[in-house]
């Protein structure tokens, strides 16, 4: 029987894929401490360098990202009309809406929002606030905001507190949920002639925090709104549980580090085995006063590349894109660097169902992929392929001959101890541009086994600012870079990866990748219905984009890595997602008699 499109209905919650985890009368988030006690101060630093702006929404500067908030984590000043519940793959509840309305082909989205809903100043949150907010972020804001809100056909008021945007018979089924995660500014309080600047000044948001101190590059303080509009709502009951909250910046990660062991922060997030493994052994973390926690995660891996921009002619063929992914000697660096604590896989969502690493095509991706199979190698449609292991002495012979068997296809020759080009005879030279200790360290590495096949490699060390102005330009040949994934990839895969992207500047194709076969993969999984049609769509997108070595994996995080100071609790549930600051609170002290 034909499918029978089911009426429109408005609703608490909308799932991106089957029906909302939590029923309608939900109290809390499940991750959440709704007794959790409110006051104190956290304190944290989210990662060395600095900062130039306080706006997050557009490309100029460097931002504090915790104004808007990060990929899971809730943004401390801007708020959207809904919000995620991080143990479901994709699933938005009401904040500032209270329901929202959608048609079985989702062509349209209706919200209507809180009539409690307020800013920081205390003026009302009104439907013209979002279509201003629409308008500015398509027009002003960053590429992703265009690509994704230009997909709007018609955006109208059907009422103060009611909005509507119909999308014109756009097949996008993800789109009314990227519209729920849209941040919501005030058009009183903000200028479009100076939005795309970088700016200090406080800005006015709906969310619980305000911005009260500000010591520019070094540390920024948000305090908690005593009338913040939303505090009992249940999506935020057990969260924003600290009165005052400080990011502290430092110029380098040793320094951090040393900030950390000293308490002037409360809670660290790891990022390198080496120093989980050896570098906790100060005296606060054996008296119990600084905790460790290792904290399995049910999302896909975050994951660390080399990444090639194959916009530089250099790398344009395939061929010698794999035959350098081949040299990067994994198997010496984990062991002689990382303790063997690390693993890697070859595709971009490593752990999860939705990897296609080591799992043959089954039929739906086979025809989803029929148009493209000349793009993709059999042994990764048939799931045989491995990534190159080598023998783990940084000396490896055999891998070296594959590697060099591969650029003479692509037409290089060893002329003496020097790789070059057959026809013009131009050395092959390369730079690796790169921002910490660690990843310096990764890339001399590297720089050592391309020397073996006499490739010329440069290790470029810069400042923070500078790496993000030239990886933002796509000024580079080679940098590190960590895309995060989430269990319901969807409109972002187009910044990652789509061809429309590769020659914007500010999206995240660094790799400069234009492929008819990641496109279409892209439009697929965007279109699945069902959760099975979607992940053969996502699985598809990750053969593609392994067939095209756009990157070498460096290694996967199988789990986070937090200390903090014994003064910071968290709930004895994690979400699905793994650390989420928000939830956390200090230790009430106890008072003696």
């Amino acid at each position: 029987m034909p499918r029978v499109p089911a009426a429109a209905t408005e609703s608490y919650a909308i799932a991106m894929h089957g029906a909302p985890a939590l029923p309608p009368d939900f109290s809390h988030l499940p991750y959440a401490n709704p007794d959790a006690p409110k006051g104190g101060r956290l304190v944290q630093s989210p990662r060395e360098g600095t900062f130039d702006s306080l706006n997050p929404l557009i490309v100029r500067g460097l931002a504090v990202q915790q104004v808007r908030g990060y990929a899971y984590e809730r943004g401390y000043i801007y708020e959207s009309l809904m919000v995620r519940n991080n143990d479901e793959p994709f699933t938005l509840y009401g904040l500032l809406a209270r329901s929202v309305e959608t048609d079985d082909a989702r062509s349209y989205v209706t919200f209507r929002i809180d009539p409690r809903a307020r800013f920081s100043d205390g003026q009302p949150v009104t439907a013209d606030d979002v279509l201003f907010s629409l308008a500015l972020l398509r027009d002003h804001g960053r590429p992703a905001h265009h690509q994704y809100y230009s997909k709007v056909a018609k955006a109208e008021a059907l009422d103060p507190l009611t909005v509507r945007f119909d999308f014109g018979g756009v097949a996008d089924r993800e789109l009314p949920l990227i519209l729920g995660l849209m941040p919501i500014l005030p058009r009183h309080a903000t200028d479009p002639a100076t939005f795309e600047q970088t700016t200090l000044a406080p800005p006015i948001g709906s969310g619980p925090y305000r911005v009260t101190a500000v010591a520019p590059g070094s540390s920024v303080t948000f305090t908690r709104n005593p009338d913040y509009w939303g505090r009992d709502l249940p999506v935020n009951r057990g969260l924003w549980n600290f009165d005052e909250i400080r990011l502290d910046y430092y110029r380098d990660a040793n320094s951090q580090f040393e900030a950390f062991k000293r308490g002037l922060y409360d809670v660290r997030t790891e990022p390198e085995p080496l120093r989980w493994h050896d570098g906790y052994d100060f005296p606060a973390v054996k008296s119990g006063d600084v905790i460790r926690d290792t904290v399995k995660i049910g999302t896909p891996q975050p994951s660390e590349f080399l990444v090639f921009n194959s916009r530089r002619p250099k790398f344009a063929d395939v061929r010698v894109r794999q035959a350098l992914a081949m040299l990067f000697d994994f198997e010496w660096i984990n062991r002689n660097y990382y303790f063997g604590l690390y693993a890697r896989a070859g595709g971009y969502f490593a752990g999860s169902e939705l990897s296609a690493y080591g799992r043959p095509a089954d039929e739906r991706e086979r025809e989803l992929l029929k148009p493209y199979l000349s793009h993709i190698p059999p042994d990764i449609l048939e799931g045989r392929y491995r990534l190159p292991v080598t023998d783990g002495s940084g000396r490896d012979r055999a891998t070296l001959r594959r590697a060099l068997a591969l650029l003479s296809e692509a037409g290089y020759a060893l002329d003496g101890t020097m790789l070059k080009q057959k026809s013009t005879g131009t050395p092959l030279r390369i730079e690796i541009l790169v921002t910490t200790r660690e990843h310096e360290r990764i890339a001399l590495a590297y720089q050592r086994d391309l020397k073996r096949a006499g490739i010329d490699a440069a290790v470029r060390v810069v400042d923070a600012v500078q790496f993000e102005q030239r990886r933002l330009a796509y000024d580079f040949d080679m940098i590190p870079n960590r895309w995060d994934q989430s269990l319901s990839p969807g409109n972002e895969q187009w910044f990652y990866w789509g061809s429309q992207g590769a020659d914007v500047q500010g999206t995240r194709n660094y790799m400069g990748a234009k492929d008819p076969a990641i496109d279409a993969m892209i439009t697929a999984l965007l279109a699945a219905r069902e959760q099975p049609a979607f992940v053969s769509a996502v699985r598809a997108l990750d053969r593609a984009l392994m067939s095209g070595f756009y990157a070498i994996p460096l290694f996967n995080m199988r789990e986070q890595w937090i200390a903090r100071w014994n003064r910071i609790e968290r709930p004895s549930t994690m979400a699905l997602t793994g650390y989420l600051p928000e939830t956390w609170w200090q230790k009430p002290v106890v008072q003696s008699k």
